[in-house]
């Protein structure tokens, strides 16, 4: 059977005799990973009355007793010390013991040192005021009905946070009102649809987890299942991509109406969110926290299902492939595959645009749009207003950031810096010489325009002179005549630690729901070919991607949430041999599979992995970026090329003596040998990672 929807767990050493071993293990994360002094422990191989449990000295054995399972003890346990805490169970003469490694609440746990400054949000947010630097608030619990009636949006508090249409509080001094609604769970349960609402701060960031639960019920705990909760926990993941310095918002959990219906738990985090802090790394952190403090209020789910579009869908991917076990399948909307290998392409444009309006040449838009590879030249115009260059440029920093803090080469040399790889640098490292963040930007030897060249869209000239002005960025990534170089080390970095998605780790191994809405034509930045380039990426590390489901505009009452707990059902009761992508592909639902639909609603059944071909390709063609169209593979995921001698073979038109040393002054060492891999791209070294 493959074990997908799996927790982490790390065994104690035991003695005794064969058939009766006393495990130890930790439910609510990893042992050298407890955070907030508080631990989830299952007891195997003993009973109550025999058992003595000790955390340090103390005697802790009246925290544990039967769980779901009547074979095991469960115990929740206090007050552990920051550092190395020693847990120690006995039978008779049979003893165990395990180490737990307690961290605190604040974080951080394995993402380095905490980003400063740090602005709190927490007023802002209708919490008051911090109790601490690390944006620290009680922890609060609130409840909420949905009604019959039609209401319109609520302030929650004193800060913006709303309260969606169709839900209003619930005052639970007060008699029970008319208007509740009810509801029906994936289990059957029928009741009203009340949800209670937990805010408070963990890892520095505002979570908040709702669960559907009548508060005249116990509620749900790990010793014991719950009518309400169906066991099942949704992650959610919040789009963007901005550096942090700042604590951030999250949109309320109860604008999931469909899943927190059907009974399943719902959480999020404002360090989820992309927008307020764009580290996956933070926001693997973070999820870690809030599902062990999650599991040691309620329980092991399940299943943990991820889902988010756009920069959560980065978080998905790259949680699933460098921390396996926090999620046991995604959902992933609008996807991408990763921020490291996003950034050429976007800041491509960037590059594209100066050297056209300087041109000699008249571009018409056909032609700007094949060198840019994409649907139409309004997606790099679309990434002009939005990204680049402000995602590397060091004083792009939110508004939440006081003017005051922020770099200014003359002003505040020392001011912070809110670039793409300044917000990494915990994980990329300095360059020894200038003290900055290492950067794994590079378009030495990238001949943008190839493609329209050798497709006759644009003339040899055109092609010479928008690589003599193609230039790059500084390091304050202001325009600048020369190319761009990465650091080695970064090169380095990011592909051994997983900045780079490669298909790799777990990523193999669970369900994948890639969801989509295409608006390629309109010049939307979130286009169709990352849905392929990832596929390319899987089939690369896998042999196969059909572990993988591709949905291209579905309509908005197909609940892809309850699909995927279905597909991790059936997975989970498969008790072959066979590989993990063999056995998630056999167990899919049968109503579950590549598919588009028209703008009339038709389902048009598809097999994804062919990308242009098929109806589906045709009907939703996907297309390109700068790099595909400069001859780099759909994988995209080359950041700095190995070079090679240029070839006048490799170009459609013949080139006279004068244009070819042209081309060699913009290419002195050579043009990029797409056929090899990428300078530094290595495999991942390993998963959960500290840094």
């Amino acid at each position: 059977m493959i074990r997908v929807a799996a927790t982490i767990l790390c065994l104690g050493l035991a003695t005794g005799s064969a058939g009766q071993r006393l495990d130890l293990s930790v439910l609510s994360g990893p042992s050298d990973m407890v955070t907030g002094g508080d631990a989830l422990v299952e007891i195997a191989g003993a009973s109550v009355g025999s058992l003595q449990v000790e955390l340090d000295g103390r005697d802790v054995t009246s925290a544990f007793r039967s769980g779901v399972d009547p074979s095991r003890l469960v115990g929740r346990l206090s007050e552990l010390k920051i550092g190395k805490n020693t847990l120690t169970a006995r039978v008779g003469e049979r003893s165990a013991s395990l180490e737990l490694i307690n961290h605190p609440r604040t974080g951080p746990v394995f993402s380095g040192p905490h980003q400063e400054p740090f602005v709190c949000a927490t007023e802002r947010a209708g919490l008051g005021p911090p109790s601490d630097a690390d944006c620290s608030v009680e922890t609060r619990n609130s409840y909420y009905y949905r009604t019959t009636d039609r209401v319109e949006p609520q302030q929650r508090g004193a800060g913006r946070t709303r309260i969606p249409p169709g839900f209003k509080p619930l005052d639970l001094s007060a008699p029970r009102p008319s208007d509740i609604a009810r509801t029906t769970t994936t289990q059957g349960h029928e009741q009203d649809f009340i949800i209670r609402v937990e805010t408070g701060t963990i890892n520095r960031a505002i979570y908040e987890i709702a669960v559907l639960h009548d508060p005249a019920d116990d509620l749900p705990d790990p010793w014991s299942t719950a009518r309400s909760w169906n066991g099942r926990l949704v992650y959610r993941f919040g789009g963007g991509c901005r550096a942090g310095y700042r604590q951030g918002q999250i949109r309320s959990p109860l604008q999931d109406v469909t899943s927190l219906a059907n009974g399943y738990a719902v959480a999020m985090s404002s360090l989820n969110v992309f927008g307020n802090n764009c580290n996956d790394v933070i926001s693997a952190e973070t999820a870690m926290m809030v599902k062990e403090h999650f599991i040691e209020s309620f329980g092991v789910p399940v299943h943990t299902i991820g889902v988010g579009g756009s920069g959560g869908s980065m978080q998905q991917h790259l949680i699933a492939q460098n921390y396996p076990g926090l999620l046991d399948g995604i959902i992933p909307g609008a996807s991408y595959p990763d921020t490291v290998t996003l950034a050429p392409p976007i800041t491509d444009c960037s590059l594209l645009a100066r050297a056209i309006e300087n041109s000699a040449h008249d571009w018409s838009d056909l032609q700007k749009k094949a060198v840019s590879g994409f649907a139409t030249w309004a997606t790099c115009e679309s990434w002009m207003r939005s990204y680049t260059p402000s995602m590397i440029q060091p004083a792009s920093c939110q508004p939440g950031v006081p003017k005051e803090l922020i770099y200014h080469p003359d002003r505040r040399p020392d001011g912070v810096r809110c670039g793409l790889y300044d917000n990494l640098v915990n994980l990329l490292g300095r360059d020894d010489s200038t003290g900055l963040a290492r950067r794994a930007l590079d378009n030495v030897g990238v001949q943008y325009g190839l493609k329209a060249l050798n497709d006759g869209l644009i003339d040899i000239e055109q092609f010479i002179e928008l690589n003599e002005g193609i230039g790059g960025f500084d390091d304050d990534a202001n325009l600048v005549s020369e190319r761009t170089t990465a650091d080695k080390d970064a090169l380095r970095v990011v592909y051994q630690t997983g900045r780079v998605n490669s298909g790799g780790g777990s990523l193999g191994s669970i369900p994948i729901i890639d969801t989509r809405r295409y608006s390629d034509p309109t010049g939307n930045i979130h286009d169709r070919v990352r849905t392929f380039v990832l596929g390319a990426r899987l089939q690369r590390a896998h042999g196969s991607a059909a572990n993988r489901v591709i949905l291209t505009n579905p309509p908005r009452r197909l609940d892809v949430i309850r699909l995927m707990d279905q597909w991790l059902d059936s997975v989970a009761a498969d008790e072959s041999e066979d590989g993990p992508i063999a056995v998630i592909s056999r167990n899919r639902p049968a109503d579950l599979s590549d598919a588009c639909w028209s703008a009339e609603g038709e389902r048009l059944a598809d097999d994804g992995a062919r990308g242009g071909s098929g109806p589906c390709g045709e009907l939703y063609p996907p297309s390109g970026d700068p790099r595909i169209a400069a001859g780099a593979p759909l994988e995209g995921d080359i950041l700095k090329c190995q070079l090679k001698p240029l070839d006048p073979a490799d170009y459609g038109p013949s080139l006279t003596s004068e244009q070819l040393d042209r081309l060699r002054a913009v290419f002195p060492e050579g043009v990029c040998d797409f056929s090899k891999p990428g300078i530094g791209q290595d495999s991942l070294a390993r998963t959960w990672i500290r840094y």
